[in-house]
């Protein structure tokens, strides 16, 4: 089958190499009964990549079965994947087959693979190695021919090396990966895709897109989207529902963009406002937009703290160029020093104590200025060439949020922009509990 009529009918977008390189993969292994392993961000088109491996394959008139691992609580995934028997667990009035027998002759897709706890793990790689398994509450075993593509936007390896994920898994099912590349690494596809998705919607909805400016169009290739194209189909969507038959400039669609910033950048941090735009007072002090911005990278549990570092920095030089300041921390100064030629950097956030900061005593400089405390735990925590994982970023302001609501995990759940569950889970993941 020719390739375009291939993109064509399983709806694989795009025409940029990389994605040519991924779609000639596909062709090859589609075919063959090879297990797959699917690596890449969310929303970068894992399960439609899925479908077309499974129909072109030999099993195409058999089932499909997807699941997600990761949606499934950790209590019955096992009772999902193998079946069990009647009388196996409290609930189980009745025999019921799992996920592997039902796509028997067909093809499973396991999604979020690296989200599966590691007594369902040992389970899995014998279901690899030799189809064989046993249902929940029998000791009968079971056998299913069926193939395994698996998909994660995790880095496996690196859960291998945590200990969380086994090691003999891994490499059972890293036969064949295909890696998905984001939107933001192949954007000469974005225009083409989103053009795509109009023509879907409008004759949808019955509705008349009017097209977009010069502008517009530069923002949606230069915008990052985190979301890759499930956030660019949403934003198509919403376009031509919401702005029915109306041309479309830079401002209107700056609206739908939910990213961390609306205009593209290089690295996807916070966008700085343009100094040029700045007023001489609001170069005086952070306003209060980029204290937000700050508060928000550093509760963003999922963000690197490298990026964070950069940002501030950014922001320092941004706001005030033409001034001697002390760095807040260190280590944030040293990704400026060569445009600084080495000078100090200082920055007045205010009143704001939580940053570690204190006001500088009016005898020693003419206007008031806010430096960092050498003993402040936030500084010591971003101090120093090594940059803290992400893990320990975590549990440094959990611990932190604890401890200054006093162990509610009410009002530090919300602080740190996360749900109770979810931080019941980190604390019982870091053994914080």
């Amino acid at each position: 089958m020719d390739r375009e009529v291939f993109q064509e009918q399983f709806g694989l977008l795009g025409k940029s190499p990389a994605v040519r390189q991924v779609v000639d993969k596909i062709m090859q292994v589609s075919r063959t009964d090879i297990t797959v392993l699917l690596q890449g961000e969310s929303g970068v088109g894992k399960d439609v990549t899925a479908r077309a491996i499974h129909g072109m394959s030999e099993r195409k008139h058999k089932n499909l079965v997807i699941v997600n691992c990761g949606a499934i609580p950790e209590g019955i995934i096992e009772s999902e994947l193998f079946g069990h028997e009647k009388g196996a667990f409290t609930g189980a009035n009745d025999s019921r087959e799992g996920y592997f027998e039902k796509a028997n002759g067909g093809t499973i897709f396991l999604d979020e693979i690296g989200d599966t706890p590691k007594n369902v793990q040992v389970k899995l790689l014998r279901v690899l190695e030799n189809g064989e398994f046993f249902r929940v509450g029998s000791s009968k075993i079971q056998t299913t021919d069926a193939r395994v593509i698996a998909a994660t936007n995790k880095d496996l390896w690196e859960l291998v090396q945590e200990g969380s994920f086994r090691e003999d898994l891994y490499y059972r099912l890293d036969t064949v990966q295909i890696h998905l590349p984001p939107l933001r690494e192949r954007p000469e596809d974005i225009i083409e895709i989103f053009r795509k998705f109009v023509q879907e919607f409008s004759a949808r909805y019955d509705s008349t897109f009017k097209g977009f400016s010069d502008e517009a169009r530069e923002l949606l290739i230069s915008y990052r989207w985190p979301g890759n194209i499930r956030e660019l189909r949403n934003v198509a969507e919403q376009l031509v529902v919401l702005e029915k038959s109306q041309f479309i400039d830079k401002e209107r669609l700056q609206k739908y963009l939910k990213g961390r910033q609306h205009e593209g950048s290089a690295d996807n941090l916070p966008m700085v406002s343009d100094k040029s735009q700045r007023s001489e007072s609001s170069q005086s002090d952070f306003g209060h937009r980029d204290r937000e911005m700050i508060y928000r990278a550093l509760v963003n549990l999922g963000n690197d703290m490298g990026d964070v570092k950069k940002m501030l920095a950014s922001m320092m030089y941004s706001n005030f160029p033409n001034k001697n300041y002390t760095a807040l921390p260190p280590a944030v100064q040293s990704n400026y020093e060569d445009e600084l030629d080495k000078e100090d950097l200082s920055i007045d956030l205010g009143n704001h104590a939580s940053l570690g900061l204190r006001k500088r005593p009016e005898s020693e400089e003419n206007e008031p200025e806010y430096v960092a405390e050498e003993s402040s735990e936030l500084a010591q925590f971003l101090d120093g060439d090594e940059i803290p994982s992400i893990e320990e970023t975590e549990q440094f302001l959990i611990r932190k949020a604890l401890e200054k609501f006093d162990g509610n995990r009410r009002k530090a759940s919300e602080t740190l922009g996360i749900s109770e569950r979810t931080l019941y889970r980190k604390l019982d993941q870091y053994g914080l509990a």
